[in-house]
């Protein structure tokens, strides 16, 4: 390294040539694909902003200036500008820093993003803020095209020209947010010019005007303005202008010079100016050029060759299952359709769309309406599967409630990476879900216990007539024996996997098999556990529940999810509605915190819902008991 070691801080910047900047971008890139190759993160949108980042933070005064990168994909240049250079090996490890902007991380941070489309609004809120406290910097969003499908953007862009404000609003274009963008305004965005047809034209037109004697410079200047009226009109200059912003652009994202200059000019402004820029995913790094939306967001891999580095095990992930037996379904019932927010391969359904193409549904970043767009395929007589992470589908809570749990309809959801998911942190961790649907009315509730159970939950899902939600976890499955045919399961009904006499062990999802480990455990330590897969959180199998708690003293609860609201929590309820009295109940999940980055299985040590931390609490609570017995 040259440049970068003398950077600490964006001040060091503004000490560069232009020739040095170029330099500085060159080895940005190079310890970005270091770092991620060994930690994983998202490669391709940080290489693409490169230059972006190195512009801003070289024309504009942060912290002083607020930056605000929507999602937070696009940051690892923006955290190595910032004094977080000698951190940066850190990236997505427990301990380090965050793979996304954190206010608590960084003063330079100026808003914590991790989930798409909220820049321009927060960006709008921090101007009208400086605006009443009279207070003199620019506030600058930078948002992918990817992230302007949601809705909230526009929302913000639309009160944002109303209120006149100033606020420069950055648009990274790279025709490519996680999977290629879809929709009318995706369109819009990338219409050009054929550059060769279009230069040719241009050449030979004003070669014409200018040899007409007398008026041919007065006739290629008028000419020259109407051309660059009519880019206008035909580029996204007239949307975002619809929404009284100045707009420029599009200009290339990887000429340091272009952006330096035009943020030169741009900053002068006092209004609200969108700045369109053009970017290459995965650009420096030829294998994440090629294929952009495998290096999205990537696990370790050889920089030599860009092949991911495979845990070898020949066990299908939970999403991978999932897919599969939608593409079997499918070909039993042509109702059924699939539906995903911008997640085509996350989520697991790209093979259903090759196969299925006309009964799949991506509606980019969108959840809202994907819900409300399911529902009324559910009024046209379709059997909607809506495929989205557990911490996306937050966002549509109020159309789950309002628009299909009220009427009942029977849209399936298939919550992908539901609990602890690892290294991307506190805005990904699927830990809320059973929380936040267990309340609404209607809904049903599953978590399947292994990937055989995945198939069978699916399965009553589309059989069940009204509103059905199952969660599964990021990774690889159990492994186990796939049964044939798949069968459905019989709503809120329970199974026992192992008799013991005492403790009762409740695990729900993926603990089971945590809980399955505890007893064996606990097994050595004479200490014999029932243990109950309980399937459903919503409705609860009530008539075992209550009957095995009659005979134990001591009860936990397992669940990977908050202890607010969840699992644990309705089974309190429900022994509570039963009058059952006589036992003590321990339940083991997430703590009243938010969850941070690390791998998911220290995570999940360190939150005791392992089977070490099971084994801990029925130990502890057998010791109390025996102490509660021979007390006096």
């Amino acid at each position: 390294m040259r440049f970068l070691e003398k950077i600490d801080s964006p001040a060091d910047l503004k000490r560069l040539s232009l020739s040095d900047l170029l330099a500085l971008a060159a080895e940005i890139r190079g310890v970005i694909i270091d770092v991620v190759s060994r930690n994983g993160g998202h490669l391709a949108p940080s290489l693409g902003t490169v230059e972006l980042a190195i512009a801003i933070h070289y024309v504009f005064n942060s912290p002083k200036d607020k930056i605000i990168w929507d999602v937070g994909h696009q940051a690892y240049a923006h955290k190595l500008l910032t004094g977080r250079r000698e951190q940066f090996h850190t990236l997505r490890q427990h301990g380090g820093i965050s793979g996304f902007p954190r206010m608590s991380e960084s003063e330079y941070d100026a808003f914590t993003t991790g989930h798409s489309s909220t820049s321009i609004s927060a960006g709008l809120g921090m101007a009208c803020g400086k605006c009443l406290k009279k207070e003199r910097a620019k506030v600058i969003a930078v948002i992918g095209d990817g992230s302007l499908t949601a809705g909230l953007a526009y929302e913000g862009l639309n009160q944002a020209g109303g209120l006149h404000k100033d606020l420069i609003v950055i648009l990274n274009d790279n025709d490519l947010s996680i999977a290629p963008n879809v929709g009318a305004l995706s369109s819009f965005l990338s219409r050009t010019f054929s550059v060769a047809k279009m230069q040719g034209l241009r050449k030979k037109v004003g070669d014409f005007l200018k040899s007409l004697p007398g008026i041919g410079d007065d006739l290629y200047q008028l000419a020259k303005r109407s051309e660059e009226s009519f880019m206008t009109f035909i580029t996204p200059g007239i949307l975002f202008e619809a929404f009284d912003f100045e707009y420029f652009g599009p200009i290339d994202g990887h000429k340091l010079s272009h952006l330096i200059h035009i943020l030169q000019n741009i900053r002068e402004l006092d209004e609200p100016v969108l700045l369109h820029v053009t970017t290459r995913k995965g650009k420096g790094y030829r294998p994440a050029e090629k294929n952009p939306v495998h290096f999205h967001g990537v696990g370790c891999f050889d920089v030599g060759t860009g092949e991911c580095l495979s845990n070898g095990s020949p066990i299908p992930s939970h999403t991978q299952v999932f897919g599969e037996t939608m593409v079997r379904l499918a070909q039993e019932d042509e109702k059924i359709v699939a539906i995903t927010a911008a997640m085509p391969e996350g989520t697991g359904l790209k093979t259903f769309a090759e196969n299925y193409p006309d009964r799949f549904y991506d509606v980019g970043i969108s959840e809202q309406h994907a819900v409300t767009f399911a529902a009324g395929m559910v009024a046209e007589g379709f059997r909607p599967v809506v495929a989205i992470y557990s911490t996306f589908l937050q966002r549509a809570y109020d159309q789950i409630l309002h628009d299909v749990c009220i009427e009942r309809l029977p849209v399936v959801f298939a919550l992908d990476r539901g609990g602890i998911v690892g290294e991307d942190g506190p805005t990904h961790q699927g830990v809320f879900d059973l929380s936040y649907l267990r309340s609404l009315p209607n809904m049903v509730i599953m978590a399947p216990k292994d990937e055989n159970e995945l198939r069978r939950m699916l399965l009553t899902a589309l059989s069940h007539d009204g509103p059905i939600a199952f969660r599964y976890p990021r990774g690889i499955a159990a492994g186990v024996k796939m049964e044939e045919p798949i069968r459905p399961i019989p709503i809120g009904k329970a199974e026992v996997l192992e008799e013991g006499s005492d403790i009762l062990i409740l695990a729900i999802g993926s603990s089971v098999r945590e809980a399955l480990g505890a007893r064996a455990a606990l097994m050595k330590e004479g200490v014999s556990a029932t243990i109950v897969n309980a399937r459903f959180v919503k409705p609860l199998d009530a008539d075992l529940i209550d009957s095995l708690a009659g005979r134990f003293s001591d009860i936990i609860t397992v669940e990977e999810n908050a202890r607010q609201g969840g699992f644990g929590s309705a089974v309190l309820e429900c022994l509570a509605d039963a009058g059952v009295t006589g036992f003590r109940l321990e339940r083991i999940g997430i703590s009243d915190r938010f969850v941070e980055h690390g791998p998911q299985k220290f995570l999940r040590a360190k939150y005791g819902i392992d089977a070490a931390g099971i084994v801990q609490i029925a130990t502890r609570m057998k010791s109390e008991r025996e102490s509660q017995i021979l007390l006096p």
